[in-house]
């Protein structure tokens, strides 16, 4: 039995670029959708929240003296490239696929209406939402968290370029230890920087478990969501 059957899918910008500094590489957005078009071949239901860090983040905006709103606002219009980019690969292979945005661009895609989205899910298609929650200030990782409890998610799975949860940055420290499961508190606590805070108390006060797992591994969707195997972190209640 499939341990999630509807699942909130949260992309970084950066992962779509693949092994690039800027912009989009469509190889790892196919690659990418291939996984997901496989996930709703075998019966999951799948909204998506993607980021558009890979080209343009927000909280950047001081660095070349923008507006931190206006910045925010230009980080969502990013995402609606994004958005775009993999609903087209995804309607390429055959996959019935819905943009809705939380900034109105009607010509494009559809608003976000929330009861929409869960008869498009109910009906077999794939959502993506874009423009994060249609505010500034407020990051991708916390419009993932809304979106799942508002279509009442069996979980958030936050797909990156890194392995999952670390005590400290892989980047930076080469011994930094790979965390297989936390709770929601020591994640806060720990001020763990994976999600921001917001993101982290939305799951927990909805009983959202986060699993945080790199999605350039081929198959690695498959194997969490199809096959329940415990990869990258699980971000839970109890910490066991």
């Amino acid at each position: 039995m499939m341990p999630f059957k509807r699942i909130l899918l949260k992309l970084s910008g950066e992962t779509l670029a693949g092994g690039k500094s800027f912009g989009l590489d469509m190889p790892t957005v196919v690659n990418i959708c291939e996984d997901i078009a496989d996930l709703w071949r075998n019966g999951a239901e799948v909204a998506m929240v993607v980021g558009g860090g890979n080209i343009f983040r927000g909280v950047n905006a001081d660095a070349v003296n923008l507006d931190r709103a206006q910045g925010d606002y230009m980080g969502m219009l990013a995402t609606v490239i994004n958005s775009l980019a993999l609903q087209n690969a995804l309607e390429k292979m055959g996959v019935p696929t819905r943009v809705q945005t939380a900034i109105e661009m009607r010509e494009i895609a559809e608003p976000f209406i929330r009861r929409k989205a869960l008869s498009h899910l109910e009906k077999g298609r794939i959502v993506i939402f874009a423009a994060g929650t249609g505010s500034p200030y407020f990051s991708t990782d916390t419009a993932a968290a809304l979106r799942a409890a508002e279509i009442g998610a069996d979980c958030l799975l936050k797909a990156t370029k890194v392995d999952g949860i670390y005590d400290s940055d892989p980047a930076e420290n080469s011994d930094a230890q790979l965390l297989r499961n936390v709770s929601y508190m020591e994640a806060l606590t720990r001020q763990l920087k994976i999600m921001d805070a917001a993101a982290f108390s939305l799951c927990m006060e909805n009983k959202i478990p986060i699993i945080v797992a790199n999605v350039l591994k081929k198959g690695t969707l498959q194997k969490i969501i199809l096959d329940g195997e415990h990869i990258g972190t699980l971000v839970h209640h109890e910490k066991e």
